[in-house]
């Protein structure tokens, strides 16, 4: 393995970060992560979806190696709006080398970690088995015609991948003390409660809907789900919404409704959280109408091969014991869990989706070392 610096990372994370793929718009980026690919011996598919009600999306696929074992590295060239340009010190997508800082909307979050995978493949030397990028312009967005598709179809023409590693920004505030080996899931919910409208002077006439979801809304917040288990905290339901629609303050509202989410554990899978919740409602005795969504399920890759590999090669470099940690919000790793053993290791996220986003190019050059020695590690 090579030293190095972080040269040829940081150049092509400006040159990412100079494109401005907001959700669902790719801009260029995928051509720029292609043409520093091809020369490496990559094969490049461009794998586009698209689903009636959602924006059409481009993503990218490439593999180098014809053999077993294949690992993979999973990212998104996608970015978040950056918000008024006037808020930022640079402009958003100009990618400013200030001092230590590359300073761009997706340093972070998370052309920094593509670009340093790239970098760490071209240190690389000689390897048996492949080595594949799955790269998706949706998952700052729906995640709906980015990796989930994309998995299905390399499945079905028989590729399998050994094991994963996703370069989502784990770190939340000092490179080297996080690696993500699972997450929550995520289910969303919409209640309901129909009433009849009338004067707030006259209430014997009306039947106000605000109340009662008040009580319901409060009995499921004030209910604990579980305490927690050894490797994740305890669920978490949060009201996130309470509406009437209600222009005035002297009507009773005809309908109001509440919306929450809940972050659950491996306790749970969404259907009986969802059963569970109805159980709920049904013993406050009022009428209601629940909807529910869950956009990805509670899962962990325990404590073998792959997580011991990466946190060797985090202590490696950095010299600090990274904690394996199932917090923060869903990642595509929901879906490539399906496929193979993964976890999560990128940069620091302490600016992610934030005015001024940046990284470290310290970190960079250090991610790049980790990204190469698991490389090293898993395909000797």
């Amino acid at each position: 393995m090579s030293e190095g610096t972080a040269g040829g990372a940081l150049e092509l994370a400006r040159a990412l970060i100079r494109c401005p793929s907001v959700t669902p718009a790719d801009k260029g980026a995928l051509d720029v992560l292609e043409a520093a690919l091809r020369p490496l011996g990559f094969a490049c598919e461009r794998m586009p979806f698209s689903t009636p009600g959602t924006p059409d999306v481009d993503n990218l696929y490439a593999r180098r190696g014809h053999e077993g074992p294949l690992f993979c590295f999973a990212g998104h060239t996608d970015v978040v709006p950056a918000g008024d340009p006037a808020d930022w010190s640079v402009p958003p997508f100009s990618a400013t080398v200030a001092g230590s800082r590359l300073i761009g909307r997706g340093a972070a979050d998370m052309k920094g970690a593509i670009a340093a995978f790239v970098e760490a493949v071209a240190r690389l030397g000689p390897v048996t088995g492949s080595i594949a990028l799955l790269i998706t312009g949706d998952e700052e967005g729906p995640a709906i015609n980015g990796t989930r598709p994309m998995l299905e179809r390399l499945a079905a023409r028989g590729e399998r991948f050994d094991a994963c590693v996703v370069g989502e920004p784990t770190n939340p505030a000092r490179f080297g003390e996080m690696i993500k080996i699972g997450r929550r899931g995520s289910l969303n919910a919409r209640l309901v409660v129909e009433g009849v409208q009338g004067h707030a002077a006259y209430p014997d006439f009306a039947d106000n809907p605000v109340h009662p979801l008040l009580e319901m809304a409060h009995s499921l917040a004030a209910t604990p789900l579980d305490d927690g288990t050894a490797n994740f905290q305890p669920s978490s339901l949060q009201v996130t919404s309470v509406d009437v629609g209600n222009s005035t303050t002297n009507l009773i509202p005809a309908r109001a409704e509440a919306r929450f989410n809940i972050r659950f554990n491996d306790l749970h899978t969404g259907a009986r959280l969802e059963e569970q919740l109805r159980r709920m409602l049904d013993r406050q005795g009022h009428g209601y109408e629940l909807q529910v969504s869950v956009s990805g399920e509670a899962f962990l890759t325990p404590p073998g091969p792959l997580v011991d590999l990466a946190a060797d090669a985090m202590r490696a470099i950095t010299g600090a014991v990274p904690e394996l940690s199932t917090s923060g919000g869903t990642s595509d790793a929901r879906f490539i869990k399906n496929y193979c053993p993964v976890v999560e290791l990128g940069l620091v996220s302490e600016t992610a989706h934030q005015v001024d986003e940046y990284l470290e190019i310290e970190d960079l050059e250090s991610l790049t070392r980790v990204y190469e020695r698991m490389l090293a590690g898993f395909l000797p």
